[in-house]
């Protein structure tokens, strides 16, 4: 007789436990989607705030950086990611000065922690949005960023594939009007 009631008890148990999860998967069913479609959602993408995309450089108008070659982001990096090669040089009053030489950058090898970025007095680099950084060689993705490149924010293309062949139904569906 009591193992009847374990039994049955064991049961409506399993019962219960089965109804809880069929509940929760179906209000996970009927709840708004998150999950955004990439690449066809670039004219509306939110990216955040806080996002570490893609470290660069910022040069002024003429191409000249803020680094000094003091090598503080070099020692930061947990992943010797960075390579400041400096370049000591002699200033008209005879004194030795150093000067950045190359900022070598390997993306690749890059965990977005941002402790260079920290700990760079002179705010000679920083992280900006772009996160479309894949390449077929890997060589690529060492960047020499002391290199005066002007930094564009990535435009989002005028139409994608996607509503371009929507777009085009729709004009063979006035056509035939």
């Amino acid at each position: 007789m009591e193992n009847n009631k374990s039994y049955f008890g064991g049961i409506s148990d399993a019962v219960k436990s089965l109804l809880t999860g069929l509940r929760v998967t179906m209000s996970e069913y009927f709840t708004k989607k998150v999950t955004e479609q990439y690449p066809e959602n670039r004219k509306t993408e939110h990216i955040a705030e806080r996002h570490r995309g893609l470290l660069v450089m910022p040069h002024d108008a003429e191409g000249n950086n803020k680094c000094v070659a003091c090598k503080l982001c070099e020692i930061a990096c947990p992943n010797g990611t960075i390579k400041v090669i400096p370049e000591m040089v002699e200033t008209a009053d005879g004194k030795k000065k150093r000067i950045l030489k190359d900022y070598v950058y390997d993306l690749g090898d890059c965990m977005f922690c941002q402790l260079c970025v920290n700990a760079c007095p002179h705010d000679a680099i920083k992280f900006v949005k772009d996160f479309e950084n894949s390449v077929f060689d890997r060589t690529k993705l060492v960047q020499h960023l002391n290199i005066y490149k002007p930094y564009v924010e990535p435009e989002a293309p005028e139409a994608t594939k996607v509503e371009a062949v929507e777009e085009t139904k729709v004009e063979k569906k006035e056509e035939d009007k």
